[in-house]
């Protein structure tokens, strides 16, 4: 058994200066990547337009309301010292899975009709958007933590 205290030996091992200035400079270049995503993100996703025209599979979505490209967010997730970027699931959907169809495809059940209303299952094929936007600011990724923390 070592006869020092934890506390002790904390300050032997940490210097709590350069743990502050690293953490700082971790969350400032992970928010900046998370920022960069979601203006990507948002500018990739285009007005339907008048006559409500939709997307080509593998092109990015269409937005006939601007929900979607409204609500694209960013976070720092302290835990796993990340950062998440990502559309937010609006109470109003039936289908929470809803985004995630939309990024990677799938299927979604389509209610149709009020008084009599009719459920159905359609396919719908991938328009990814968040993918893209991450693939394109890769590149930028490393700048931003040059310079960050000087001992």
């Amino acid at each position: 058994m070592i006869g020092i205290k934890i506390n002790a030996a904390k300050t032997k091992f940490f210097d709590r200066v350069i743990i502050t200035t690293e953490n700082r400079a971790t969350i400032k270049a992970l928010s900046r990547m998370g920022a960069f995503i979601r203006t990507s993100a948002r500018s990739s996703i285009r007005k339907a337009g008048k006559k409500g025209k939709t997307s080509k599979p593998g092109q990015p979505p269409r937005s006939q309301t601007g929900l979607l490209k409204k609500h694209i967010y960013f976070g720092y997730e302290g835990s796993n010292r990340s950062v998440v970027v990502g559309p937010a699931r609006l109470g109003g959907t039936s289908q929470p899975e809803s985004v995630e169809t939309l990024e990677h495809g799938g299927n979604a059940t389509i209610t149709s009709g009020r008084k009599n209303p009719k459920t159905r299952v359609v396919p719908i094929e991938a328009r990814p958007y968040m993918g893209p936007a991450m693939q394109k600011n890769l590149p930028k990724f490393p700048s931003l933590w040059a310079n960050t923390f000087r001992p």
